[in-house]
């Protein structure tokens, strides 16, 4: 496994040629670009605007351009947490993008793995290295036939019992 530090993401999304598939299975982030948007959700304001949301907007333009496919399954607690209320108000933002997300209730899931993953093209993985309140330390990357098929075998079952966002329960999404 190879550890890389930073933010690997535009590189390892530039090097897609079919597919970025990512599984989201924590009830909450600690993002530091997302913590004044999720304050203000939590208060009560109103978003104004999605300047923070930019630079991903733009990396995900550009890679669904090329003709990548970025997909996503969230895996969430019902009731959702404070922090899962908030993205389902931020989804649109993603969708508008060009990301296609899918909605998963943990009771419905069965066994999902302990972390995150991003799949590249169905021959990496990319596992997100977090500390205990969840703030990014790095992302390992792997290549290993056995993980991969394993993390592809889940992709695949996890995409066919999720929820498109716009087929998500309305009752669901926060106004």
């Amino acid at each position: 496994m190879l550890l890389l530090q930073g933010d690997p993401y535009p590189d390892l999304l530039r090097s897609c040629q079919r597919e970025a598939f990512h599984l989201e299975v924590r009830d909450s982030y600690g993002v530091a670009a997302e913590s004044e948007p999720l304050r203000r959700f939590l208060d009560g304001e109103q978003a104004s605007g999605y300047e923070w949301f930019r630079p991903w907007r733009s990396l995900i333009e550009e890679t669904t351009g090329r003709g990548v496919a970025v997909r996503r399954v969230r895996v969430l607690t019902e009731p959702h947490t404070d922090y899962h209320r908030w993205m389902l108000t931020t989804t649109p933002q993603n969708i508008q993008a060009g990301e296609d997300i899918r909605y998963l209730p943990r009771q419905l899931a069965g066994d999902v793995p302990a972390e995150d993953y991003w799949l590249l093209d169905d021959e990496r993985v990319a596992f997100h290295a977090r500390d205990v309140e969840g703030r990014g330390l790095g992302v390992t990357i792997t290549s290993d036939a056995w993980i991969v098929d394993h993390c592809v075998s889940v992709k695949r079952r996890l995409w066919e019992l999720a929820t498109p966002f716009e087929d998500y329960p309305a009752t669901s999404i926060p106004k």
